[in-house]
């Protein structure tokens, strides 16, 4: 296993598995001398502070000793060194995305910011691409599509870190055609903690003798802040051939179908509304195989509160397949069969996205137009204000009834009179369900579409209310399996890279099904024994981090 040598050069990175030793203080001046570089260190008295210390959800802000913006591996090494031997709390935080506390909880002591760390390029000496975890998503596919045509199936949302997102498992708009991020993940540059305390940067490849293949399978959907801190990841495609770098990954669709319709609430009584939802449900359900050519469609289906006045629906087709409007018009049909209301322009929010009346008529795009435009088109991203609770759902078979009537009732509380509050359907299957359960740590691989729930507050004096109405929805949607969509025949337990800290509490998952179940399924006790090979101290941790084994 070599890397990059005139990377590494210009970088300072160290070589796989080389340990790191010396230092005894946490200052500044202490980790640049043993990194061989200045490091920036933002302590409560700069400045600066008060923006490093919070994330895009505001309502968790930290109170770290020190926020390092690191620049390379090796001043993440020389940072999570002095943290062990000083006994500090320590995370880390990429493009700081996360929906939980996870980053920003009260005793975290040191934070590791990556937001520095945003190269997007191509290795040579790994035939493969190189992105670092703080690039952010448009980054990412700016850079790989402008430069070589080529892109990795992630995320929709452009402020979205690579870091987190994809050690998480990522879904993105291509995923029907192109399956999830990690399906392409050849490489993880990750720095682990041993059990004595040494720190080391440990390069692990999908390859099937790479004595840390492991590590890279963790990354592939265990989730961030479990196993070490990922410095780099290299992207190539399974059976890719070649050195040509421009067949090495999947090239986007050059131009994609872009539509968003609504139904007035006004104009849809339950039955209406059940059927709109249970058409979309049925659609998934019949194009869910990996060679459909419906895997060109995808979409998100936004049951807003009744109080935002609309239902939306934003779809996107592949016009690469042939048949691609006939495609489209076709799933709007399927979706609107038997719904009395009428489809018209989307005027109002839906979920994290902003009102998009200019595609009522579908609008054929360049793609990159295409990703920027959706992902961009996102209010919640430059609020300073706004906080938010969230949870989630797969679904591997259509909603019973009585999950319709608690979708219906739910979105129609008068004591829940919040128009950004909404339930989102996404669409999911397709090449996705290509791949075993066991093949990445991604387990949901059978699942047809997912669910999030989402509410956003400005006042303080709203939170309690906010996140009990999400609480009691969740609760009721789910009260024949303990209020969880435990795994079964119809749902299919959690997103992790939704996090919801609600799934290890008894209070509100009474199923008999722990939280890591849910996120994981049966993939779980092989999460563990990598974590315990990995960082057997545990020093890598929050609330719902993978636990070692008894």
């Amino acid at each position: 296993m070599t890397l990059g040598a005139g990377r590494i050069g210009r970088r300072g990175l160290l070589a796989a598995g080389t340990a790191l030793g010396g230092g005894a203080l946490l200052p500044a001046r202490a980790v640049a001398a043993e990194s061989g570089t200045d490091l920036v260190t933002v302590t409560p008295g700069d400045p600066r502070y008060p923006d490093l210390v919070r994330g895009w959800n505001q309502r968790y802000v930290g109170r770290p000793e020190a926020v390092h913006v690191v620049r390379s591996a090796a001043q993440v090494a020389a940072v999570v060194r002095q943290a062990v031997r000083q006994g500090k709390r320590l995370t880390v935080r990429s493009g700081g995305h996360c929906w939980e506390d996870f980053v920003l909880s009260p005793d975290v002591q040191v934070v590791v910011d990556m937001s520095a760390m945003r190269d997007v390029d191509f290795d040579p000496a790994m035939n493969a691409f190189v992105v670092e975890p703080g690039a952010q998503l448009l980054d990412v596919y700016e850079r790989l599509y402008r430069t070589w045509g080529v892109i990795v199936p992630a995320g929709m949302c452009f402020q979205v870190g690579a870091g987190g997102h994809v050690s998480g498992g990522g879904w993105g708009l291509l995923c029907r055609r192109l399956g999830l991020v990690v399906d392409h993940l050849y490489a993880v540059e990750v720095v682990v903690v041993a059990a004595d305390g040494t720190v080391r940067t440990v390069v692990a490849t999908r390859e099937e003798n790479d004595p840390h293949r492991e590590l890279w399978w963790a990354h592939t959907g265990g989730g961030g802040g479990n196993f070490g801190i990922v410095t780099r990841y290299w992207f190539r495609t399974p059976g890719a051939r070649g050195t040509d770098p421009a067949r090495l990954l999947p090239a986007p669709p050059p131009e994609v179908l872009v539509s968003a319709v609504s139904w007035d609430w006004a104009d849809l009584d339950e039955r209406s509304f059940a059927r709109l939802v249970r058409n979309y449900g049925d659609w998934h359900v019949k194009h869910a195989a990996p060679d459909d050519p419906a895997t060109a469609v995808c979409s998100m289906l936004s049951l807003n509160h009744v109080s935002n006045g609309a239902v939306g629906l934003i779809t996107q087709v592949d016009t690469s397949v042939p048949g691609a409007a006939r495609l489209h018009d076709a799933f709007l049909a399927a979706v609107s069969e038997g719904v009395t209301a009428a489809r018209g322009p989307v005027r109002t929010r839906m979920g994290e996205l902003t009102a998009l009346p200019e595609l009522a008529t579908p609008r054929r795009l360049p793609w990159l137009q295409a990703a920027r435009y959706l992902g961009t088109a996102n209010p919640t991203t430059n609020d300073p204000t706004q906080k938010s609770d969230f949870k989630s759902a797969y679904m591997k078979a259509n909603f019973p009834e009585r999950q319709l009537r608690a979708l219906y009732r739910h979105l129609h509380r008068e004591d829940a009179a919040n128009p950004t509050a909404s339930v989102m359907l996404s669409s999911f299957a397709g090449r996705v369900s290509s791949v075993a359960q066991d093949a990445t740590a991604s387990a949901h691989r059978d699942a047809l579409f997912k669910l999030a729930w989402m509410i956003w507050w400005n006042d303080p004096a709203e939170e309690e209310n906010c996140v009990r109405w999400l609480r009691e929805f969740y609760a009721d949607m789910y009260a024949d399996t303990g209020g969880v969509p435990v795994p079964n025949d119809v749902t299919d337990g959690c997103y992790v890279n939704y996090p919801d800290a609600d799934l290890s509490d008894p209070r509100y998952n009474t199923s008999g099904v722990p939280w890591h179940d849910l996120y994981y399924k049966g993939n779980y006790p092989r999460l563990r024994r990598i974590k315990k090979a990995y960082d057997p101290r545990n020093f890598f941790h929050h609330r719902q981090s993978v636990r070692l084994p008894d």
